[in-house]
């Protein structure tokens, strides 16, 4: 019989429908029964894409005897970590504070009123059974000890990320700027790309910042690593050669081997990424990687409606990365005579190019002009046979049983995808991708949105459900902005007031000036938390901090300009300790220095003048106009003719015709 779970909409969830433990969704009736027989809740949380949690649960949850002992012992909670955040980031950072690390699956152990008591990540068999038996008798035998040790965990989960109220602060300079980056640079990893670790994940706002300071202050070693970094990355393993689209990291170095699955939320940020890479140094292997990706965005991640799923899963036929990697003597047959040439650019052997014996994942660690010359080969030459060669091999690979698709629509991670494609269209003028951009942004407003201004975190089967947290707002805040720049619709922006408006009434801390990740019309959890570091996507705090700053200057709003430099204030003395984990506050904190540009548009002609100047990197601009306006800052700028106004600081220079003349003002 299916458990509880078999009623959810979660994908995640329904994979455990069936298990043999008595899986709860978190609610009532388990959190009531937790009390009423006073046994130990185990919050289990994970994601479809996660290959150990797939491992954990064919070792342990399909198991028989091991769930017997779960049923008796504990109430049982399975959690979708991406539905889920809020209360993920408590009991993650219950496991961090216990362990010095985290990750999924994420297993917790809690007292009946939800403190928890012990926690870790995956658990092999034997250990899982172990702990479940020495957990209970302890539980059974010295419940005070339990108690006495929740108390403490639950005090620190609730200080953690608290920050001290700075009063007084001394004016920025490029000295706070330096402070971050020259701990930073040591971190680097010169030869590869990326931090000198391993694993490797992308983390596209830490190089969006970094290729700014190269552009901006002209730092050559933030310029060698962006370059380096998105270099690698496009060549590496971590991206589809075949399909488009980038896994969510490697486990290696060398960003050579992933864990296979592909997650919305990288690809809508590293389309950004790669755009305005390719607007500051005109790299083409840029432009392919933002077309490859949209193809897939649009051939696999699409829903009918419109919206972008979550993800899609690691493993194919329980076997990890099956989908995406090759024997030779495949390749070889379905290439003949073109084989030699595609196995020598993407390193492909007979003994395999990773620890799987005779499996290959395509990569590139040759030039293509050395192996174009190796084979005698015109560039162009070269290029359609491995252009012609990765179609036979894409048809192929599409015959084959896919991975799991994560078919829920997810507020936040479309947004970024919304702005990602955004960029996308600044970069490269391509009209199926403002289309693209739109379709989703209606689909958000259409299925999303609440009565009463407030948006849901999640869309599936035609149903929208759980309130939505700060990131869903922040980001789709952010988003609207894009799609207002891409349109100089004002409604757009207004959409985005709207939004930072309600985050205002109902997020925002009055003692520290920051925004809780949870409404004040949510349920209660043990602790109410803030997002204030920076990770795989940037904070909602930050990308929050960032539009109250647009929204001041459009709207000409003191109110927004006094929210936004007060949560900067507060989070500017952590920047210097730990830059990679503050890199959006770290954009922030540099446009606060730097200053940036308001650039109006107006006239007939506005829309031909926006793409041309789109062509040029200026990360420290903002961008309006029309052939009409009620914005502040277009005020008397429409006088006839088409005509473009740099202004700084409030203050315009003269009106010119012709958008090479407005880069020299920009770049005097």
């Amino acid at each position: 019989m299916p458990n509880r779970l078999i009623h959810s909409s979660s994908p995640y969830l329904l994979q455990h429908a069936n298990n043999p433990v008595d899986w709860y969704p978190w609610g009532e009736e388990a959190l009531t029964k937790a009390k009423v027989e006073n046994k130990l809740l185990l919050v289990s949380i994970g994601y479809s894409a996660c290959h150990w949690c797939h491992v954990m649960e064919h070792e342990s949850f399909e198991d028989e005897e091991v769930a017997k002992l779960m049923n008796r012992f504990f109430v049982c909670i399975k959690i979708d970590r991406e539905e889920r955040p809020d209360i993920d980031q408590i009991y993650m950072n219950a496991v961090q504070l216990m362990t010095g690390r985290g990750g999924w699956p994420l297993n917790c152990f809690c007292l009946p009123d939800q403190r928890p008591i012990y926690g870790g990540t995956y658990f092999p068999k034997k250990d899982w059974k172990n702990l479940l038996t020495n957990l209970a008798h302890f539980w059974d035998t010295k419940p005070d000890e339990a108690i006495e040790y929740a108390v403490r965990l639950t005090e620190g989960i609730q200080q953690a990320d608290k920050l001290a109220i700075v009063k007084e602060h001394q004016p920025y300079s490029l000295k706070n700027i330096e402070d971050a980056l020259t701990p930073w640079k040591k971190l680097f990893d010169f030869s590869e790309g990326g931090h000198n670790r391993a694993p490797k994940f992308p983390m596209p706002n830490n190089w969006a910042f970094l290729m700014k300071v190269a552009h901006l202050l002209k730092d050559e070693a933030a310029h060698v690593i962006v370059r380096l970094t998105l270099d690698k990355m496009a060549a590496g393993g971590i991206y589809d050669h075949l399909g488009g689209g980038f896994a969510r990291y490697s486990v290696d170095g060398k960003w050579h081997i992933p864990h296979f699955e592909k997650m919305l939320y990288d690809n809508g940020q590293l389309l950004s990424l790669y755009a305005d890479a390719y607007k500051w140094c005109k790299e083409e292997r840029y432009k392919e990687v933002v077309y490859e990706t949209v193809a897939w965005l649009k051939r696999e991640m699409t829903s009918p409606e419109g919206g972008f799923y979550s993800a899609l899963d690691a493993d194919s036929e329980g076997v990890e990365g099956k989908f995406y990697t090759w024997h030779k003597t495949e390749i070889d047959e379905l290439l003949g005579a073109d084989a030699e040439l595609f196995n020598a650019y993407f390193e492909i052997t007979e003994e395999g190019n990773w620890e799987e014996e005779e499996i290959n994942n395509p990569w590139i660690r040759k030039e293509k002009e050395d192996v174009a010359k190796h084979f005698g080969l015109a560039i162009d030459d070269f290029n359609s046979k491995i252009k012609q060669a990765k179609a036979i091999l894409f048809q192929q690979r599409s015959t084959r049983v896919r991975p799991g698709l994560d078919d829920k629509i997810l507020t936040s991670w479309n947004a970024l995808t919304i702005k990602g494609l955004c960029d996308a269209y600044k970069a490269f003028a391509d009209e199926e991708f403002k289309s693209l951009a739109l379709n989703n942004a209606q689909f958000i407003i259409k299925n999303l949105y609440k009565e009463n201004g407030g948006l849901y975190r999640t869309y599936k089967d035609g149903k929208a459900s759980i309130n939505a947290f700060l990131d869903d707002y922040a980001l789709l805040a952010e988003a609207f902005i894009s799609v207002y720049e891409i349109t100089f619709d004002e409604n757009w922006l207004l959409e985005s007031k709207k939004l930072c408006d309600f985050v205002t009434a109902h997020f925002h801390d009055e003692e520290s000036g920051l925004f809780f990740y949870t409404s004040d019309e949510d349920e209660a959890l043990i602790a109410r938390k803030y997002e204030v570091m920076d990770n795989v996507i940037p904070a909602s705090n930050s990308v929050l901090a960032w539009n109250f700053k647009k929204l001041a200057i459009f709207y000409d709003c003191q109110n927004y300009q006094h929210i936004y430099q007060h949560m900067l204030k507060t989070v500017e003395p952590h920047i210097k300790s730990y830059a990679s984990a503050y890199s959006n506050w770290a954009s922030l904190l540099l446009n606060e220095i730097q200053g940036s540009f308001e650039i109006a548009i107006t006239g007939s002609d506005f829309e031909e003048k926006r793409k041309e100047l789109e062509k040029y990197y200026i990360p420290n601009k903002i961008i309006l106009g029309g052939e009409k306006g009620n914005l502040p800052l277009l005020q008397d700028k429409f006088i006839g003719d088409t005509r473009i106004f740099v202004c700084e600081n409030k203050t315009c220079q003269l009106p010119l015709s012709e958008v090479e003349e407005a880069i020299k003002q920009i770049y005097k």
